[in-house]
């Protein structure tokens, strides 16, 4: 499952990309928002840290001017993906945007019925939000990836299943177990999934005990 950073803060993504484990990075107006810096420049440096897809969504709520506000992002960079929501004028949008080969994420996915649209019209990742679906319908977000994964498979559908909304590393577990094709995280929970304690007191006896020995490798 390829993992992606939902962020626009350059330092932390700079720092987390050294992992080599950072498949690609999604942003959102609210991200935009925090950063405090005009989108443009942001999208443009996140693509020029990572090679992978970059997420980048249009703000316009008509097909006309998410087609417009798409095609300008998309000319930011070639590994620009154009995010638009799950809604009627959203996959107007994303079908013209399949005729002329820009890539898309349709966000804002709470249904396997939305999800077949968004593939029909020929989306290259949807975004169920599992986390937010949990909240409002006590843990059904992750049933939803594997109803996804089933319509998919069913007919063929080539448009991956990005999960969103991601919470915790367990998220991230049931995710990759439903048959996500790649997960977006916030930085905190990318970091929490190299963590477990037994890992830690494993590593502390290791080195205590290597101690106690007098040897150097160098």
């Amino acid at each position: 499952m390829q993992l992606f950073l939902d962020t626009t803060d350059t330092a932390v993504l700079k720092d987390l990309v050294a992992t080599g484990l950072v498949d690609g990075v999604t942003t959102n107006p609210t991200l935009i928002a925090k950063s405090g810096r005009p989108m443009a420049e942001v999208i443009a440096e996140i693509c020029d840290l990572v090679e992978g897809p970059v997420s980048a969504e249009a703000v316009a709520v008509d097909a006309e001017g998410m087609l417009a506000e798409g095609r300008k992002l998309a000319g930011i960079a070639p590994n620009v993906v154009v995010k638009v929501p799950l809604t009627r004028a959203g996959l107007i949008a994303t079908a013209e945007f399949a005729r002329e080969g820009i890539q898309t994420n349709v966000t804002l996915c709470f249904s396997a019925a939305q999800a077949l649209l968004a593939a029909k019209a020929g989306a290259t990742y949807v975004s169920p939000f599992i986390g937010r679906l949990d909240d409002q319908t006590n843990g059904s977000g992750i049933e939803l990836i594997q109803t996804i994964r089933t319509v998919y498979d069913n007919y063929g559908f080539d448009t991956e299943i990005l999960a969103a909304s991601i919470r915790t590393a367990a998220h991230v577990t049931e995710s990759a177990l439903a048959g996500a094709d790649c997960a977006t995280l916030p930085p905190a929970v990318f970091e929490s999934l190299f963590k477990h304690p037994l890992t830690e007191t494993g590593l502390q006896q290791f080195l205590s005990d290597w101690a106690k020995t007098g040897q150097s490798i160098l």
